[in-house]
């Protein structure tokens, strides 16, 4: 096939030679290429030799360009623009390699615009440009074209040009099938080439580097580098389209084979989800559930079997039985009675601590003895950060049962306990049950953390649905509202924790089993250091393999001067700080120190933040030292009092509670009534107003247990005796002068020893709270143990 028609008009075609028939296939022997040409700038399109191409011309330089030249031999140079974006582009925007055209046809468009068909002859190069106006005329020299001949490399690229044309078009949905038939049928390898090379998809700095080449066969060779590109990605458009309409034509299928199931059985008067009802039916042959949950799992699959799935109902129904099936009835984890390992496992997590080691010790001894026994609810009171919470956690991995946790804190929704009604939109069982379903056991140990921040409001009291709970004697049929069933807790072992014993309200605080955990001694922070917080400080930054030591001094500088906590929380972030830093060093490739001294702890976190030089200076009269329990540890605090001119009132100031006002107020009556035994003159209780201030007024203060501590204070300030240096007090008072105990005792005297105090007055009923305490931890303190005001007032103040 070697000629090609391309109609201008319906009423008349004209016959265009597009493959020439000479052997070098760029045109006619007879054309007459003068050496000067006027130059035709194209924006986005390369022209290759012996290619027609119809071309609109807009801009006025063009037009005029183009009337010239056909007027004349119709010889024009085609160059492509370096870049098309310029609408009116210079000489160094053409590149410098073109084709020779010969205009084959000019058309004047009705719009006013002129078209113009091309096609091209020679490849040249601009010598010169001669002028720009009315339009660019250049000075050129035709290229020739290195002859491939008798090259059989050649001639396989070409081979291979044809064969990758004709599978791009064959992928690609816009190219008619026609074109591969004119591909066959093209005989000219260098029209090939350029005819490829025209309809080729690259850009136009890819065409013009074709255009430039001069070795046919390195044009052929390029050219098939583009196409192998064009073919992947025709490829991979070809393969997402067809992935895309795959699965669109799968969805469409599936859902037409889905309503025709749907309608075929609803015409057998069948149900759609029979299988996950049989599958429902197979679980609940291996249940081991009481009576009622199985008559409740009966009626439950008999109305689901009953009810369409599309009612609303349905999915209320299958959830509640899935809640049967999830449940663990009846089943529970094998507890192990090895009181050893028990006590072994418990050593190892935790130091210190027991009394409640041998409380758990017992249970297990128990359990052991008898096979079961109702689980007793155990109530963790102390300061945070002393290890309550992960004392459990030791406790079940002791008697190797599963554990759960359950943080109470701010739960104000009774709902959350005993579970919504199912009717509800949204209804879920309560946090028991929930737990309970996911660990998988009747018997597994619960942490109820936090019991003492149950919030209550409009929804209900959380602590009153925390009753049925935690009572041994009702916790065996608890009742859960979503699940509308007894179940059995008996053989949960409950942990509750808490800071403040007070805040727990009485009725549930009686069904608790209430286990004080006091702070640890500075002896025992640095034990648990050893053990605990500076191995797994060191594991956590990475610092596992790395060799330095931390002494006990050093230990316990850290304890003294940088913490102020009954338990171990700010320890452990301040030596998370120092590995922090020594990650720092590790990581800048610098060496370690062989052992921590108290100079690198001071570079690293800083001057102490904690001095006890405020408890070693004199006081003068009328300034005294007692001691506090609040629920996050025992605290030293300083009373003041002061004398001033008025009618003997009394001012009581820094965020006082009813109780410790009232205390004040019979500390003073006391000495007003014992005046003479104190050499006081009555006349100054008239006289003088008198003014009782505890710093830090911004913490709120009460309790009975400042009661001795005033009447030091205020006896000290009437008769100008100072009170004793080193010294702390802590007990309440009457009227009749007698000192009562009062609690807290541990917590108070490992604050005094932190604060560097060396003698302690106390109730003599306090004694035995005082044998309790290891005596390596109180070593150094002297107490006092006082029944009467007098021995506290002989005690406490120095002679005149």
């Amino acid at each position: 096939m070697n000629r090609f028609y391309l109609g201008n008009s319906e009423d008349e075609m004209e016959f265009m030679p597009i493959i020439p028939l000479s052997e070098d296939g760029e045109g006619q022997e007879d054309d007459k290429i003068p050496d000067e040409l006027a130059l035709l700038p194209l924006r986005n399109t390369v022209l290759f030799p012996g290619v027609v191409l119809p071309i609109t011309v807009g801009r006025d330089k063009s037009i005029k360009a183009v009337n010239d030249a056909y007027k004349t031999d119709k010889m024009i140079g085609v160059v492509a623009q370096k870049d098309s974006t310029i609408e009116d582009p210079v000489v160094a925007d053409l590149s410098e390699v073109g084709t020779v055209a010969r205009i084959v046809k000019l058309i004047k468009m009705p719009d006013g615009g002129t078209t113009i068909i091309i096609q091209g002859r020679k490849r040249f190069k601009i010598d010169e440009v001669v002028t720009e106006e009315p339009y660019f005329k250049a000075k050129i020299s035709i290229l020739q074209d290195e002859s491939a001949d008798d090259d059989t490399e050649f001639d396989a690229y070409i081979s291979s040009i044809k064969d990758l044309a004709a599978q791009i078009i064959q992928l690609s949905p816009n190219l008619p099938s026609e074109a591969s038939i004119i591909l066959k049928n093209i005989e000219n390898p260098a029209f090939l080439v350029h005819f490829v090379s025209s309809n080729l998809n690259s850009e136009l700095k890819d065409k013009q580097l074709l255009l430039e080449t001069n070795d046919l066969r390195q044009r052929a060779e390029l050219l098939m580098k583009l196409l192998q590109t064009e073919l992947q990605l025709a490829e991979l458009k070809n393969k997402i389209t067809n992935k895309t309409k795959a699965d669109l034509d799968k969805q469409q299928r599936d859902y037409f084979l889905q309503q025709q199931m749907k309608s075929i059985k609803e015409e057998l008067g069948g149900d759609s989800n029979d299988r996950e009802i049989r599958e429902m039916k197979r679980k609940a042959e291996d249940k081991k559930w009481p009576p009622a949950a199985a008559e409740a799992f009966t009626k439950g699959i008999e109305k689901l079997e009953r009810m369409h799935p599309s009612t609303p109902d349905y999915s209320v129904v299958y959830n509640h039985l899935d809640l049967l099936l999830d449940l663990p009835w009846g089943e529970y984890t094998t507890d192990s009675y090895d009181l050893k390992k028990a006590k072994k496992v418990l050593d190892n997590d935790h130091y210190g601590m027991d009394k409640i080691k041998e409380r758990i010790l017992e249970y297990l001894a128990v359990l052991k003895l008898k096979g079961d026994m109702k689980s007793p609810i155990l109530c963790f009171v102390g300061p945070p950060g002393i290890g309550k919470t992960s004392l459990g956690r030791s406790i079940a991995n002791a008697i190797g049962r599963k554990y759960v946790r359950l943080s109470l804190g701010g739960l104000h929704d009774e709902s959350e306990i005993r579970g919504h009604r199912k009717t509800y939109i949204g209804a879920m069982p309560g946090r028991i049950v929930q737990s309970i379903r996911k660990i998988k056991s009747s018997n597994p140990v619960i942490i109820l953390d936090e019991l003492d921040k149950l919030a209550n409001d409009h929804r209900g009291d959380p602590s009153s649905a925390m009753l049925e709970v935690l009572d041994p004697e009702q916790n065996s049929t608890f009742y859960d509202n979503y699940l509308e069933l007894e179940y059995d807790l008996s053989k949960v072992l409950f942990i509750a924790t808490a800071n403040n014993l007070g805040a727990i309200p009485a009725p549930l605080r009686d069904r608790l089993e209430i286990i004080d955990l006091s702070g640890y001694s500075i002896e025992e922070k640095v034990e648990i250091a050893k053990r605990h917080l500076i191995p797994k400080q060191k594991d956590a930054h990475g610092l596992k393999d790395s060799k330095f030591r931390i002494s006990n001094s050093v230990i316990e500088h850290i304890v003294a001067d940088y913490t102020r906590e009954s338990g171990v929380r700010e320890l452990d972030r301040q030596f998370a700080a120092i590995m922090r830093n020594l990650a720092k060093e590790v990581a800048l490739e610098n060496p370690l120190p062989e052992s921590l001294s108290n100079e690198f702890v001071e570079k690293v976190l800083g001057k102490s933040k904690y001095s006890n030089e405020i408890y070693k200076g004199g006081n003068p009269p009328g300034v005294t030292v007692g001691l506090a329990w609040t629920y996050v540890g025992g605290d030293i605090l300083f009373i003041e009092s002061s004398l001033s001119e008025g009618k003997g009132d009394l001012k009581l100031t820094g965020n006082l509670g009813n109780v410790m006002k009232e205390s004040a107020i019979t500390a003073l009556t006391y000495l007003q009534s014992n005046a003479a035994t104190y050499n006081i003159d009555p006349k100054l209780f008239k006289e003088k107003s008198v003014h009782i201030h505890i710093p830090e007024g911004a913490v709120p203060k009460d309790g009975p247990s400042a009661g001795i501590t005033m009447l030091t204070a205020l006896t000290s300030l009437f008769t100008g005796r100072r009170v004793k240096s080193y010294l702390a007090m802590t007990g309440e008072i009457t009227l009749r002068g007698q000192v009562l105990p009062v609690g807290g005792i541990k917590e108070k005297i490992l604050a005094a020893k932190r604060a560097g105090i060396r003698e302690i007055i106390l109730c003599w009923q306090n004694e035995k709270d005082i044998n309790e305490i290891n005596p390596d931890y109180i070593k150094g303190l002297k107490f006092h143990y006082v029944k009467q005001m007098n021995q506290v007032l002989d005690i406490a103040l120095l002679k005149k």
